[in-house]
């Protein structure tokens, strides 16, 4: 009997998932826990192994479509084996694609009443709440293909972009105006992934959410220098690589326990800080975006356990091996922009978070110590915080106490 290949549950309240590339094609062989396809959840892209050893008889999810947990993906078994039930899937799998193309084909003009609709639309996300909020989208006109009919993201946004998103508001009748933009003769067009989608409507989103304000100091790194010089081998012994992203996150675990008010996020009911400390590293996937995984109670952490994690995290990031918890619940995020030469930016805050810190590039400048002139390896600490939460003066102390723990470490 052939065997399912099914959706595996990857995290909690993990629902879907979207199938992104299969790495085996139908007639082709697979050994048992050989990478079969990636799926992508909350920007995370993980590899399905194959659950046993044989010939790939059927595909029946289909690259760029959702799938829910449980649901088929594939038929595993011996060259001519019957498939139980992979008719009824396809004709599943199929129907999906055609509501997905029917949604991005048809444009109509519609105009939304933003008054209380009878309809029941049950638990909707923050994500949710607020691309609908931001698109003028009345919730109770969506369909919902989640669990139980829940709505989802890609509802909306599929919902958005078949044309139903003009909404009358009166005097704020929201107008969009068409692309301008013209193919000539050479262009290339790239189609956007499933992380590119993702991290824009994060970032859009995050800009419309919250006021913007950066906050920018220089840090002597030269005790940081040393201490790494003279442990790293040590460290090296223990097969951990000593980076100075290591010493960022404890300097920014200082900064967060000493003033809590930045290890926090805005509600409407009030400022909900939070008690664990956990930290967001973000991490470069090359022409693919970036992924931020993100280290849980950072402040428990020494600093041969920070790095360790670092280095974890960073290389199953880079090889497709994290999971979609260790993606969620970060409280603030480090973005170390330095590494690709940078000096400084201007980061976008990862909502719902107070704020983010962007590093640049180490440089030996010229500086005056005591009245003298003296050259050190400085970086700028590019601080972006919410300005709803945080006021000039509290953002520079905890950005002072990052900066002071950086240049005093021993």
């Amino acid at each position: 009997m052939a065997t399912k290949v099914l959706v595996p549950l990857l995290g909690e309240g993990v629902e879907e998932v979207t199938v992104t590339k299969w790495l085996k094609k139908e007639g082709d062989s697979v050994k048992e826990l050989e990478p079969l396809l990636e799926v992508n959840t909350d920007k995370v892209d993980t590899e399905i192994p194959a659950p046993a050893t044989g010939t790939v008889l059927k595909i029946v999810a289909q690259e760029g479509l959702p799938a829910k947990v449980g649901t088929i993906l594939a038929f595993i078994g011996k060259p001519g084996e019957s498939v139980e039930g992979a008719s009824a899937s396809a004709g599943m799998a199929e129907s999906e694609k055609r509501k997905t193309q029917n949604a991005m084909s048809t444009v109509q003009p519609a105009t939304l009443n933003l008054q209380p609709e009878t309809k029941e639309i049950g638990f909707i996300s923050p994500v949710v709440a607020k691309i609908a909020a931001e698109h003028g989208v009345n919730l109770s006109e969506v369909q919902g293909t989640g669990l139980n009919g829940r709505i989802t993201k890609n509802d909306v946004m599929n919902f958005v972009e078949s044309g139903k998103k003009s909404v009358d508001r009166g005097p704020q009748t929201v107008n969009r105006q068409p692309s301008t933009v013209s193919h000539i003769e050479g262009d290339q067009l790239i189609k956007h992934t499933v992380i590119r989608k993702q991290i824009a409507e994060h970032m859009v989103m995050s800009k419309h959410t919250s006021p913007h304000v950066l906050a920018v100091m220089e840090a002597d790194m030269s005790k940081v220098v040393s201490h790494r010089n003279a442990n790293k081998d040590i460290f090296a012994r223990d097969g951990v690589n000593l980076t100075f992203t290591a010493y960022l996150m404890m300097a920014i675990t200082a900064g967060l326990k000493a003033y809590p008010m930045t290890n926090s996020s805005w509600t409407d009911e009030g400022i909900l800080v939070h008690k664990a400390v956990n930290i967001g590293m973000a991490t470069s996937l090359g022409e693919e975006g970036l992924i931020v995984p993100v280290i849980k109670n950072a402040d428990n952490l020494s600093l041969l356990a920070m790095a360790r994690t670092v280095n974890d995290l960073a290389n199953r990031a880079r090889s497709k091996k994290l999971q979609p918890d260790e993606v969620k619940g970060g409280t603030f995020t480090l973005t170390n922009h330095g590494v690709s030469k940078s000096l400084f930016s201007f980061p976008i805050i990862n909502q719902p978070q107070c704020g983010i810190l962007g590093v640049g590039a180490m440089q030996k400048r010229v500086v005056v110590i005591n009245d003298a002139i003296a050259i050190r390896p400085m970086v700028y600490l590019s601080f972006v915080f919410d300005h709803r939460i945080l006021d000039g003066a509290s953002a520079d102390a905890f950005l002072m106490k990052v900066k002071e723990t950086l240049e005093n470490w021993n």
